[in-house]
């Protein structure tokens, strides 16, 4: 083989840009098992982030129909059984309502202590105004802990690969770049895929949690327009 060919032959086989798949594939084990993990969690990010945007959204729907019923019907309780009631964030804050107001006039107690069931029924729907946004946003503490430590764990992975890198200088006893700018790729490869999950999280995060917010402002609004209602009929009883 000639030096011609020889230099030819060499500068084929140079990759002329970054391969993800090759990457990872050349990386430590330890290395491959972060990014990983890693992978694992952003896949798990987004179906979260997917599931949430479409759970939200149905929910706000079917609870702003539900109130709009709520006032427009002339027997709100007619619409608090079956299956809409289970189904419903608004209907079981009403529920919670009406059934406190239930119990606490069967009681025989004369007079009537309206102020107590005043008390007891504002009580009892802010009880399940609480229980509805912690149950909608249930899942999004995974995103705000993937935010938090992905980086973290890419940069373990990132330390790892370079001081792989390092022992491999001093096994060969070549500082070359040849030697080493592979691992250190390998390695930096591992924080950009924690930059890649944590990201996408962080933002989705911040967002759902200021539409569980407004969502559960909004229950709140309701509960008071309902325990607003009981008040009047109270005072008219």
């Amino acid at each position: 083989m000639t030096a011609l060919s020889f230099l030819s032959a060499s500068t084929l086989s140079v990759p002329t840009r970054l391969d993800p798949i090759q990457l990872f594939l050349d990386a430590d084990i330890v290395v491959k098992l972060v990014m990983a993990g890693l992978l694992l969690a952003s896949v798990w990010c987004w179906t979260i982030i997917v599931s949430f945007s479409m759970r939200i959204s149905s929910v706000k729907r079917r609870s702003g129909h539900f109130e709009e019923e709520f006032w427009d019907s002339e027997s709100p309780e007619q619409l608090l059984v079956g299956k809409r009631k289970r189904d419903n964030p608004s209907a079981r804050v009403a529920s919670a309502g009406l059934n406190e107001l239930r119990k606490s006039t069967s009681e025989k107690s004369s007079p009537l202590d309206r102020e107590g069931i005043r008390q007891r029924v504002a009580l009892a729907m802010e009880g399940q105004v609480a229980i509805e946004a912690d149950r909608l946003a249930d899942r999004l503490n995974f995103l705000a802990t993937t935010g938090a430590v992905a980086p973290f764990v890419g940069l373990f992975g990132t330390v790892w690969g370079i001081m792989n890198s390092f022992f491999q200088i001093g096994s060969q006893q070549n500082s070359s770049l040849a030697i080493v700018a592979p691992g250190i790729s390998e390695a930096l490869f591992a924080t950009a895929i924690g930059l890649f999950a944590a990201i996408p999280a962080v933002i989705a995060y911040n967002r759902f949690s200021h539409r569980v917010n407004g969502f559960e402002a909004r229950l709140q609004r309701f509960a008071d327009r309902v325990h607003a209602q009981i008040s009047r009929e109270l005072e008219a009883a």
